[in-house]
């Protein structure tokens, strides 16, 4: 099980970026939102998905992170340079918490959720989960958990309850509103 950390450290494509982070405790959301802008890399990291290939970091691209309180999952906002929402990744996870200088962590527990702006919604790395599982690195517990954990987000999302759509746009400009336009 990788433990990955908000501020993307060690990220090596990263040659310069701006990071941020903030507690939220209000009706809308508990948790940690954390900012990160991309001002300079080696070279753009792009995916591809039901035959489209998408571009998800670039300079000028900010990934917003919610890390919400008692939840075992991890909700990352990508946007473009537009502030256009590239996807919005969900991470399964098995732990949240903080590092000694306050950097928010998660414990990835293989499987993904993946929304699209054209509302298509992908469950991806099932292939990862159930290798990690053979291979000893989670319990049977753990895989448990990743499956009922997808369903809940993906009947969220079917039903309309999944909330960081409307959050991820509102927090970034609320919360970081002064960092997007800020150049380094």
């Amino acid at each position: 099980m990788k433990r990955k950390f908000s501020d993307r450290a060690n990220w090596r494509r990263i040659v310069n970026k701006s990071y941020a982070s903030v507690h939220l405790n209000d009706a809308e959301f508990k948790g940690y939102v954390t900012f990160y802008k991309i001002h300079q890399l080696r070279e753009p990291l792009w995916k591809e998905y039901l035959q489209s290939r998408l571009c998800l970091a670039d300079e000028g691209y900010i990934w917003l992170q919610h890390f919400p309180e008692n939840e075992r999952y991890v909700v990352t906002t990508m946007f473009n340079s537009s502030l256009q929402v590239v996807q919005w990744y969900i991470d399964i996870c098995k732990d949240q918490g903080l590092t000694d200088q306050g950097v928010p962590w998660f414990d990835d527990l293989f499987l993904d959720v993946i929304i699209l702006p054209s509302g298509e919604v992908l469950l991806v790395d099932e292939d990862e989960l159930e290798e990690a599982y053979d291979h000893g690195e989670i319990t049977k517990s753990d895989f448990d958990t990743a499956k009922v954990e997808a369903n809940k987000l993906l009947d969220s999302i079917k039903n309309g309850s999944f909330v960081y759509r409307e959050l991820a746009v509102d927090h970034l400009q609320r919360l970081f509103g002064d960092l997007v336009s800020k150049k380094v």
